[in-house]
């Protein structure tokens, strides 16, 4: 099988998250679960009516294309695209075939074959057009009949058709999955697959050398981890068709999420069968450069150039930052910490000025808590600060306050869950909970006296040269002060006492 190369490219469909529908003013509303609410004469597709284009979801496609490094059309057109479906309630789709909106872009990807070398591959990504969404049918097989729901029918959908340049179902689905979190940062599209708002098609074909095979399409492909398997499969069927001597049918297949396979669901349309011809209700579109570099302004940070700068500016491990930046939210709150940070230590260092080393270490424990101890809290609730009641200053002062020593790491564990639950202060509760760290030496070495007098054998032990017996006796002076001593000065006058 290795003498056939697979050849891939995808079809991704994204529902725009405008406030109402591509040529009507219904709502765009996806978390509707009443059927046939949310349409009117236009989208339900009633005789005499004239659709009139969404200006919001033209320059979402147009801000989309920016992003992904496409060439903006000057000129554009919609089109209609010609056949019967029952949930097609007009008869055709209006879409985009001869002028669509950003052409000839690229997205990069980490290098399948070698990601451990850091190196980025270029897809190219062949147009990023628009068109409108179909109704939804709803199928009861028992009872043998078919529902329709229009609600859907007529929302701004964009498609974006990459190059055949993809090797690979591992590639594939990072190529899906970069795509998605780029669509999150622009605020153009949730792209949640599990509610269909992004939808995967692929064409793959397995040909010899320089030679293309022949195309077959794959549908419903509702995750990433199907993508890439359900690529994988095809590669490994047409091969052993190609192996056995027969030859492979253009054809669209599907996905059976059960048996793990494809399907064949019907014969592959051509272009020519859809009878394409400009939409005569809509007049073309017209950009100049001020038109793209207005919407250009709007681009914030990508999740590419975001990785770059976290690894320069914070210093963060490659797993790390992946998470930040997969986790937008959370990645925006660590950097409103971050910069708290600096002020409290600021305040704290009157006399100094805090070393690069040190900001350093600063960082990483501010990560670490983030990371684990919230994370643990958090259980399985995505981060929001909306939602969370800490606040980016609070939890600049509780890093701090375990930074310069002023509580423990246990006494932390303390503060932490009820700073999560209340939203207060860490100040407020160590007073409140009388957490206040033992700083006065006297006290200290009291304390200590009255564990070694108590834990005998274990002072024996470390006698006799046993050290994790030292470690036992500063764990029981701990307990005995609830975390209030500092474990570093807890050993040094342990230590002192035993010697």
């Amino acid at each position: 099988m290795k003498e056939f190369r697979p050849t891939i490219g995808l079809e991704i469909h994204v529902e725009l998250n405008t406030k109402t529908k591509m040529f009507c003013s219904c709502l765009n509303d996806p978390d509707e679960k009443r059927p046939n609410v949310n349409i009117c004469p236009v989208c339900s597709g009633q005789p005499g009516v004239l659709p009139v284009a969404n200006e919001e979801a033209i320059k979402k496609v147009i801000k989309t294309g920016l992003a992904l490094n496409c060439h903006t059309s000057e000129r554009s057109k919609f089109d209609r695209k010609n056949y019967f479906y029952p949930d097609l309630p007009k008869g055709y789709q209006i879409s985009q075939l001869y002028s669509p909106f950003c052409l000839k872009g690229f997205l990069e990807i980490n290098n399948s074959e070698a990601s451990r070398s850091g190196t980025r591959r270029k897809i190219r990504i062949r147009e990023v057009h628009l068109e409108e969404d179909t109704g939804s049918l709803i199928h009861d097989e028992k009872e043998n009949y078919s529902l329709v729901d229009f609600n859907r029918a007529g929302i701004p959908l964009m498609e974006l058709v990459t190059e055949p340049d993809l090797k690979s179902g591992k590639e594939a689905r990072k190529f899906a999955e970069e795509l998605q979190l780029i669509l999150r940062y622009l605020d153009v599209s949730t792209a949640d697959m599990e509610k269909g708002q992004m939808r995967i098609e692929v064409n793959i074909s397995l040909g010899k050398e320089k030679k293309l095979g022949t195309k077959v399409e794959i549908k419903n492909l509702n995750s990433f981890r199907v993508v890439e398997k359900a690529i994988d499969y095809e590669i490994e069927r047409q091969g052993k068709v190609l192996e056995s001597g027969k030859k492979i049918i253009q054809e669209t297949r599907g996905w059976q999420a059960g048996k793990g396979i494809t399907v064949s669901q019907r014969t592959k349309e051509e272009a020519h069968d859809y009878r394409y011809f400009p939409e005569p209700d809509l007049p073309p579109f017209h950009f100049n450069k001020n038109d793209i570099l207005r919407i250009k302004t709007k681009i914030p940070e990508l999740p590419q150039q975001k990785r770059e700068r976290f690894k320069k500016e914070y210093g963060l491990l490659e797993k790390e930052t992946e998470i930040f930046v997969q986790n937008k939210d959370l990645g925006e709150y660590f950097e409103k910490v971050n910069s708290e940070l600096k002020d409290w230590v600021s305040s704290v260092e009157v006399k100094r000025k805090i070393s690069k080393k040190e900001e350093e270490k600063l960082i990483k424990l501010c990560v670490n808590y983030l990371l684990t101890d919230l994370k643990f809290l958090l259980k399985e609730t995505p981060f929001s600060e909306k939602e969370i009641k800490i606040t980016p200053e609070n939890f600049a002062e509780f890093i701090t306050l375990i930074y310069e020593g002023e509580i423990s790491s246990k006494i932390g564990k303390i503060v932490l869950p009820e700073m999560f639950r209340t939203g207060a202060d860490p100040s407020q509760i160590i007073e409140e909970k009388g957490l206040i760290q033992i700083t006065n030496e006297t006290e200290i070495e009291k304390k200590a006296k009255e564990i070694i007098s108590k834990n005998k054998k274990a002072v024996e032990d470390f006698k006799e040269g046993k050290t994790t017996a030292l470690q036992f006796l500063i764990g029981q002076l701990m307990k005995e002060t609830k975390g209030t001593v500092n474990p570093q000065k807890a050993a040094e006058i342990l230590g002192d006492l035993l010697k």
